[in-house]
């Protein structure tokens, strides 16, 4: 297959592209490094530094003698869309290419505004180059479990079916995001659903819970190869945040009374999930959604795992609850439904002492390149 990956410099993207490179399809990156951008601008950086994107895929030539084809071109700039896609003629679009960062949305109205203008547009384009030029390739977009939010219900995959006076049918399933990151992703599911319906197109949206992992196959391979890691509380997922305040011996910054519950999977199985995304094709003029996690976890759950974990290693880790600098209920229901991928073929990879154990022992290893002081929480959802 003829595959691009928007947003192929990234902590998903960069792991993908070599992973499919790897599988012997043809692959394309399209960036314009604005999250290299973002870290500069916030001062923050991955726990272990990562080459440029080129010297990256020269890199990966080099071990695997495969090329991936490189686009420099920020999504916003629909001319540039349009080129790139009538040169490359993708069958599948695997799009990370987003601002993915609740916090970062959330640190004020230029913040908001940005993330919102960049995600939705840059999307638009992709779906209107992709209906101009491609119109039988697959979109494969990644959205997110927080577009649902913590209803008192169970969480479907996308769709519900509702009675309503008398009346069935099947709708969305209502979304009740928390920040204006996930308000974009919202956004993004709409206009994808609507083109597909209107246009004819094709997608899978698949909507990922918090990813965790250093490493991948591939990018073990090579030191050059490493994907960005960060555990800053802009870009550091949970369990990323966690074993790195592990190490640096700072209490495990849960925020509240740490009853909120969230799905997760290893960056292992983002990329076998998009891979089974890729490898079975949506209809003409169809729109699915797939929720794509493996396990649930409450974060006082995922710190205490965190903590008997480091224990073996010789750690002491304490566990510091924090005032939640977010708007989010800390005690809810949450049973989101996650079979589609698993009936595609998905093996997960639970979380466990292990998985953790590998992770500590990485950081570990680079304790030294820790920066705590881009580690506490300090961005509020409740703006004065």
């Amino acid at each position: 297959m003829r595959v691009m990956i928007l947003g192929g410099d990234g902590y998903l993207g960069w792991p993908t592209a070599v992973y499919f490179s790897k599988k012997g399809h043809e692959v394309a990156i399209i960036d314009n490094f604005a999250k290299r951008q973002w870290e500069m601008e916030n001062g923050i950086t991955p726990l272990i530094s990562i080459q440029t994107l080129h010297k990256r895929i020269k890199a990966w030539e080099s071990v695997s003698e495969k090329k991936i084809k490189t686009y420099i071109a920020d999504l916003s700039n629909d001319r540039l869309v349009y080129k790139h896609f009538e040169e490359f003629l993708p069958e599948v679009i695997i799009h990370y290419g987003e601002q993915p960062s609740a916090p970062y949305s959330m640190m004020g109205i230029h913040h908001a505004v940005y993330t919102q203008i960049n995600n939705i547009q840059g999307t638009l384009n992709v779906l209107f180059a992709m209906n101009r030029c491609i119109p039988q390739a697959h979109l494969i977009k990644l959205g997110t479990m927080g577009e649902y939010g913590t209803p008192d219900i169970d969480i479907e995959e996308g769709f519900i079916e509702i009675e309503h006076k008398g009346r069935k049918d099947v709708i969305p399933f209502p979304k009740q995001p928390g920040s204006f990151y996930h308000l974009s992703k919202v956004h993004d599911s709409h206009n994808i659903m609507f083109a597909c319906r209107n246009w004819g197109l094709r997608s899978t949206d698949l909507n990922q819970g918090i990813v965790y992992g250093i490493d991948t196959d591939e990018t073990e391979m090579y030191p050059d190869l490493n994907t960005s890691f960060h555990y800053d509380e802009i870009f550091g997922t949970a369990l990323n945040r966690f074993c790195v305040q592990a190490v640096a011996g700072i209490p495990l910054t849960v925020y509240g009374k740490g009853n909120q519950k969230r799905s997760f999977l290893n960056i292992r199985d983002t990329i076998q999930c998009v891979e089974l995304a890729a490898l079975n094709h949506p209809k003409e003029g169809e729109y699915r959604v797939f929720n794509q996690f493996t396990e649930v976890f409450s974060i006082n759950g995922l710190a205490e795992q965190v903590k008997q974990a480091g224990k073996k290693l010789g750690l002491n880790i304490k566990i510091g609850h924090h005032e939640n600098p977010r708007i989010e209920l800390e005690e809810h229901y949450f049973n989101p439904v996650h079979t589609k991928l698993t009936e595609l073929g998905l093996k997960p990879h639970k979380l466990s002492d292990v998985l953790i154990d590998q992770m500590l022992q990485k950081i570990m290893a680079n304790k030294h390149l820790i920066n705590t002081e881009t580690i506490q929480p300090r961005i509020r959802w409740k703006q004065r």
